[in-house]
Formats: C-alpha cells, structure tokens, sequence
C-alpha cells in the first residue's frame, strides 16, 4: 500500500512519526478539532491490551478531549484487530478506574467486526466480569426477532464471551416505542445511581466508556437519521422514532448529548457504498445547516476514533 501525504481534514497537515505504527503507517497530526489521519496496511501491535488512542503522536495527548483520529485499513481483518485491541486495552483501564466498563453496541456489520474479542488472546486476557452493554439503538421488536439489534449481538458476539447476564441490558420488548424509551431512559438513570454509569462532568450526561457505532449510506447513526427531528432532541437520554425512513420504522435511540458524552467513541465506517456521506462528513464544504448525522457527533467530554478503509474514503482525493 502507498501512503498519502494528505488527509481529509481542510488544515494543512504536518507528518509526525509514531513511536509504534510500522514504516509503511503514517500518522498526520492535525490542530485542534480536525483529524489525524494514519493509514495502516499491517496488522496492528500484537500487544493484547492497549487502545488505539496510545498509538497517537505524543503530542496529541492534551488534546485528546478534543481530537478525532482516522485509522484506514487495507483489509477488514486488520481493521477488526484494532478495533478488539482498542477495545480491550479500554477495558482494562477503565475497569481497574471504575471496576466497571461500559459498552454501547449498535447494529449491522459492527457486530462482526468484533469477532476478535471472542478469541484470543482477548477471550482470556479481558475481564468480562467487569462489562456492562447497553445499546445505541434498537428496533421495536421481539428480541428473537431478524431485524433486532440484541438478536445481532447476541448471536454474534455475546454469546461468545462471558459478559454476565445481569449486565447485559436489553430493550423491553413487551412494551410500546413510547414505552420502551422511557423504560431504557429510566434504566440509565438508575445505573447512575448505583455508581454503574459514570456521569460527564462538562454535559452533565451519561458518559459511556466506550461507545461503538457504524454509519449508514445516508450519514445516520443509531437510529438518527438526516433530517429527522429528534436529532435536535437534547433533553432526553432515550427518545424514539415512529417513523424510520429504514424498516423497521418503530425504534428507539441515544440522543446526541448521550453518544457526545462518551468518553471513547469508535466509528467503523466500510465500504464504497459510505464514500458519499464520507465525504461530505470529512470534507471542508460543510454547512451547519444541512449537517448529517455523523457529523454532529462531536465528543464533548472524550475522543473519537474513525475505524474505516479505503473503499469507504474512496472519494476524498487527498486521503
């Protein structure tokens, strides 16, 4: 793989070498609020416990609260290394901080892209005792149901690892969306009570260790879709949607002031069909007026990690 000498973000960018990303890897450190850029076309560390974040420049750590990252991977098994070391050396930290992790999953090929976790070394090295999962999203339906997000993570992930029961914390699928919502809010609430979900000392809202998203093609994130009007709802910790532009058309979703709380926010974004919304999320001709979804997501009390590959950045030239 050749590496680009630019990046997506408008700044100009200056290349500074990182202490543990291999020669053919380049990480482009960027001024505050834009991205740095490192495409990577090996495997990454093989170090069982260590985010991503510690792979930065040195420089780039009083800025983490208001840095975001972008990794490229030539391949989606390179990409799912990463992302399973991220997240286990978060694991680590935080439950030795807090004696608890929490985790936000959300659907679609994410949950794949987790495989890693299940295996080793991470299988036995983490400390699954201490995880909590809450959910991003979920569609209004049963939970043995196709289009259900905990079904997804279930079969594909959980199942596989020996999160407790009791910390695994699904959507009331016996209630209505209205319900459900105010359910799961409540849920939350009480987890902050109990010490369990820490709260953002700058927002004043939940902050999730670790918060793990994808994108849709149209720029959504959970169940936050352009245009939409619950993407300004900034009250609420849960809110619904009876009207999904994406079947099931019932949901209920995280509110922007929850998912820009998080302290860690992962975002893989893969595949060509991406590049559009991509690309206007990286590019420098925004507008606030018309912003996706994706692009509101700005950590306010934590960093933010582009997971992504080259297909995905395919229509931004100087990446």
């Amino acid at each position: 793989m050749s590496t680009a000498t630019g990046a997506a973000a408008s700044n100009s960018l200056s290349p500074t070498t990182s202490r543990r990303s291999s020669p053919s890897s380049r990480i482009l450190t960027t001024p505050r609020g834009s991205l740095s850029c490192r495409l990577l076309s090996s495997s990454p560390s093989q170090s069982p416990l260590g985010p991503a974040s510690a792979m930065a420049s040195p420089g780039a750590a009083g800025e983490a609260a208001s840095r975001k990252k972008l990794l490229i991977f030539d391949a989606e098994k390179d990409l799912a290394a990463s992302l399973a070391e991220h997240a286990a050396g978060l694991s680590e930290k935080f439950a030795a901080e807090r004696s608890a992790f929490t985790v936000v999953l959300s659907g679609g090929s994410l949950i794949k892209a987790l495989r890693k976790l299940a295996e080793p070394p991470y299988l036995e090295a983490v400390d699954w005792s201490r995880w909590h999962v809450f959910w991003a999203d979920e569609r209004v339906v049963p939970k043995d149901h196709a289009d259900s997000n905990y079904k997804l993570a279930m079969d594909e992930f959980l199942s596989k690892v020996p999160v407790p029961a009791n910390q695994v914390y699904a959507m009331n699928d016996a209630l209505s969306v209205e319900g459900a919502a105010d359910d799961y809010e409540n849920c939350l609430k009480q987890l902050i009570k109990n010490g369990v979900i820490a709260v953002s000392p700058v927002t004043g809202f939940p902050k999730f260790d670790l918060m793990l998203l994808g994108m849709g093609p149209d720029g959504h994130i959970a169940s936050l879709f352009p245009g939409h009007p619950i993407v300004n709802e900034n009250q609420k910790l849960v809110t619904y949607v009876k009207d999904s532009p994406k079947p099931p058309p019932e949901r209920i979703t995280f509110t922007f002031p929850v998912i820009n709380s998080s302290a860690h926010i992962a975002l893989m974004v893969t595949g060509a069909g991406k590049a559009g919304a991509v690309h206007k999320a990286l590019s420098a001709n925004e507008s606030s007026s018309d912003l996706l979804p994706v692009e509101m997501v700005e950590p306010q009390d934590g960093e933010m990690t582009w997971f992504t590959d080259k297909p995905a950045m395919s229509m931004l030239s100087r990446i």
